[in-house]
């Protein structure tokens, strides 16, 4: 059975001798036995002293511990602190991501660099952003959406790649079900792209909308990347449908 001396205690468990004499004092921890007036503690000993470290991290007083210590086995004693500390962790993490939520908002107000962009949307933004300022940058619809876009942050950038990609799913799925492109369901998943160019870029009326929808059949690139990404072809002359359809809706 392992004895170890005051000092020799004091090492291991990274606390001062003056503490372990105050235990004593006090009746929390005293040694069992003595070897020629030496304080000499027994592996019971260093049992009780691992649990009052314990306790005393979770922020207990010595009163409390004292209490604790002369009811219940080890492992009660253990179950306790797991308990405890298991509670601290989700209220850590409660508090971690509560600063996460702060620190993402107080960078939005940083805008977005072009590095930024391609980390989040590919490598492929390049030659959307040359293609999007060729075809339509000399329309009002360009300028205000380089207007609206300047002053995005990483946080509002992710939440319009979110929304896309809900969009797209949701159009992608009912196609993929056979979902006519009239239904409700094709309709209202077109709206919310309308919806979204609406809210983040530029004034997007059904009509407006519907020109753009016309761009799933007329432009190669849209075709492409709906067609073949998806690995469904016609689902570009869908999306064009679901919005003339959702267009068609708004004006009766």
């Amino acid at each position: 059975m392992e004895e170890l001396s005051v000092g020799a205690v004091a090492e291991r468990f990274g606390i001062t001798i003056r503490t372990l004499h105050h235990y004593d004092e006090i009746g929390l921890l005293t040694p069992s036995r003595t070897r020629s007036s030496y304080r000499v503690y027994t592996e019971a000993d260093l049992t009780r002293l691992a649990q009052i470290i314990v306790y005393r991290r979770l922020e207990m007083s010595l009163d409390e511990i004292a209490s604790l210590l002369d009811e219940g086995s080890e492992v009660t004693h253990l179950l306790r602190q797991r308990e405890r500390v298991m509670s601290r962790l989700d209220e850590m993490q409660d508090l971690v991501d509560a600063i996460d939520q702060a620190l993402e908002k107080a960078m939005t107000n940083t805008p977005m660099t072009d590095d930024d962009m391609r980390e989040l949307f590919g490598e492929g933004f390049d030659d959307y952003q040359a293609e999007a300022e060729q075809k339509w940058g000399s329309s009002d619809e360009w300028q205000e959406s380089q207007k609206r876009t300047k002053s995005y942050g990483k946080d509002e950038w992710v939440q319009i790649k979110a929304e896309g990609e809900a969009v797209e799913k949701a159009l992608s799925d009912a196609f993929r079900e056979g979902v006519p492109a009239s239904s409700d369901r094709a309709m209202d998943a077109a709206e919310q792209h309308r919806l979204q160019v609406n809210r983040w870029f530029y004034d997007c009326p059904p009509e407006m909308h519907r020109r753009l929808g016309d761009l799933y059949v007329s432009d190669p690139a849209y075709v492409a990347r709906y067609d073949e990404s998806f690995g469904l072809p016609g689902l570009a002359a869908y999306c064009r449908d679901a919005i003339h359809a959702n267009a068609d809706r708004a004006s009766t």
